[in-house]
C-alpha cells in the first residue's frame, strides 16, 4: 500500500542486536527507501548517513536532492520485449502491454514500475529478450524508450524520456560475432549478474551452493561462446579484452557478502543487498571487487595494486574500499614508525606527509558516500586486519605455507581457492569436449 501511494519507508537502526530489518526488507526495497545499520545512534555511520539524507541540489532554493512518487515505463519496438526489472522498485499492473515478454526476470510480467523515492545515484536494472531472432540481421535496429515521471522536492512533476537505438548482430556471421564481442560491457554485465543472483537467492534458491552453481554455469556458457581455444587444450584458452576481467568479477562475487552469508546476521545481509540493488555500476563494482590502493616511500605516490595477499608489504600502507568499509592497513615496519611517532624527529619529518595521505583519502570517502562506511585502522598481524584479509585473493594460504618466507606476504587462513585455481578450472571446463 505504501508503494502504491508513493510513500517512502527508510529504516535507520542503531542497536548491537538484530532489529528485524530482514523481515522488513520489502517495505524499503519496494518503496525505494534506505536501510542503514549501526551499533548505536551515536555512531559515525548513523550520524553521517542521516546527514547525507538531507543534502541539497545546489540550487538557490536549496531543495533536497531527492524525488518522490516515481514511476518508470518501458516501451520497445516490436523486435524486443522486456522480461523484467531488478532494483528498488514495485511492479505496476500493465500486463497487457505488447512490450512484455513471456519469460520473466526479476519483477516481470509488466512494463511499468513504481520507484517510490530516488536520489541522483539511484539505478534500476532492466532485462530484455529478442523475439523472432531468425529473421534479424545486422542492418536491423531496435528502439528502447524509458519514460520516467517523478516529483522533485519542490513539488514539481517532471517527466524525462530517454530513447536508445541498438543494432542487431547475427552471431552466426563473423562480422556479427565480432560486433557482439565489441559491444560487451563487462562491468555492467557483472552488476546485472550480481543483481540477478541476489534476486534469485531471495526468491528461488534456498541454499548458497545452488546460486553459486547457477553463476558457474552462466560463466562457463559465456566463455565457451566467446573465448578462443582448441577443444581439450586448456593452454590454448584466450579471452579478448572485452571479457578479460569478467571471470575475476564472478570470482569475487562468489566470495562476497551478497551470496556467502556466513559471519553476517540476516539484518546485515539485507543491508548489503539493498544497496547493491540501487547503486550505480561504479559503486556496485566496488562492492563486488573492492579497490586497493598502496602508499609506499619506495614506489612514490598512491597507486592501485592487485586485490591480492601478495600486495601486503611491511613498508606499505594499504587503503581498502569495499563501499561499506574503508580500511587503512599499516605494514609491520610502517606501524612501528607510527607508534614511535618517528616523524616528529627532524630527520624524518617527511614521514608526516606519508602518513597523512591515506588518512585524507579515507576521509574523502567517508564524507562523500551514502551510507557512511565503517572506518577501520589496523596493523599487520592485528585482530582488525581481518577486514582486509577477508577481501584479498588468497594466493598464499596455510596450504602453501612452504612458499612463505621472511619478507614475503603473510598467508590467508582459508579453504577458499585462489583466483588462479578458479581460472584454471574455468579453462578446463570451457575447453572440455
Amino acid at each position: 500500500r505504501a508503494a502504491a501511494a508513493g510513500h517512502v519507508i527508510d529504516i535507520f537502526a542503531g542497536a548491537m542486536d538484530q532489529t528485524g530489518v530482514a523481515e522488513m526488507r520489502g517495505a524499503t526495497v519496494k518503496t525505494g527507501g534506505f536501510v542503514v545499520l549501526d551499533d548505536a545512534f551515536e555512531g559515525d555511520v548513523f550520524k553521517g548517513s542521516f546527514k547525507h539524507m538531507f543534502v541539497t541540489d545546489g540550487s538557490e532554493e536549496q531543495n533536497l536532492a531527492m524525488s518522490f512518487s516515481g514511476q518508470i515505463e518501458v516501451k520497445c519496438s516490436p523486435e524486443v520485449k522486456v522480461c523484467g526489472a531488478i532494483g528498488a522498485a514495485y511492479p505496476l499492473e500493465k500486463k497487457q502491454s505488447k512490450c512484455v515478454a513471456e519469460r520473466e526476470v526479476g519483477l516481470g510480467g509488466t512494463s511499468s514500475w513504481a520507484i517510490g523515492g530516488c536520489d541522483p545515484g539511484y539505478t534500476i536494472s532492466f532485462y530484455f529478450d529478442v523475439v523472432n531472432q531468425d529473421s534479424k540481421n545486422l542492418k536491423d535496429q531496435c528502439y528502447l524508450q524509458f519514460v520516467t515521471t517523478y516529483k522533485n522536492s519542490s513539488g514539481q512533476t517532471i517527466q524525462r524520456v530517454t530513447t536508445i537505438s541498438k543494432l542487431f548482430a547475427d552471431i552466426k556471421t563473423k562480422d556479427g560475432f565480432e560486433s557482439l564481442k565489441m559491444g560487451f560491457d563487462q562491468e555492467a554485465a557483472a552488476v546485472l549478474m550480481a543483481r540477478h543472483a541476489v534476486y534469485k537467492i531471495q526468491s528461488e534458491y534456498e541454499f548458497t551452493m545452488d546460486i553459486l552453481r547457477w553463476l558457474d554455469r552462466r560463466l562457463i556458457m559465456l566463455v565457451k561462446m566467446f573465448a578462443e581455444y582448441q577443444k581439450g587444450n586448456p593452454e590454448s584458452f584466450r579471452l579478448s579484452d572485452e571479457f578479460m576481467y569478467y571471470p575475476g568479477f564472478m570470482f569475487h562475487l562468489r566470495r562476497s557478502n551478497f551470496l556467502k552469508v556466513f559471519n553476517s546476521t540476516p539484518d546485515e545481509t539485507v543491508f548489503y543487498r539493498c544497496f547493491l540493488l540501487r547503486e550505480n555500476v561504479t559503486n556496485s563494482l566496488v562492492m563486488i571487487q573492492p579497490t586497493l590502493m598502496a602508499y609506499s616511500l619506495e614506489e612514490g605516490a598512491c597507486q592501485p595494486v592487485y586485490l591480492d595477499v601478495s600486495s601486503i608489504s611491511p613498508n606499505r600502507i594499504l587503503l581498502l574500499d569495499d563501499f561499506f568499509h574503508v580500511v587503512v592497513f599499516y605494514g609491520a615496519t610502517v606501524h612501528e614508525w607510527l607508534t614511535q611517532e618517528i616523524w616528529k624527529q627532524p630527520d624524518y619529518a617527511y614521514l608526516e606527509e606519508f602518513f597523512q595521505g591515506p588518512q585524507e583519502d579515507s576521509k574523502n570517502l567517508l564524507e562523500s558516500r551514502m551510507p557512511t562506511p565503517i572506518f577501520v585502522s589496523c596493523a599487520q598481524n592485528g585482530s582488525q586486519s581481518r577486514f582486509l584479509m577477508s577481501k584479498l585473493n588468497p594466493s598464499i594460504t596455510q596450504n602453501t605455507v612452504g612458499q612463505y618466507g621472511g619478507g614475503a606476504a603473510p598467508p590467508v587462513f582459508t579453504d577458499d581457492v585462489s583466483l588462479k585455481v578458479f581460472l584454471e578450472h574455468l579453462k578446463k571446463l570451457a575447453v572440455a569436449e
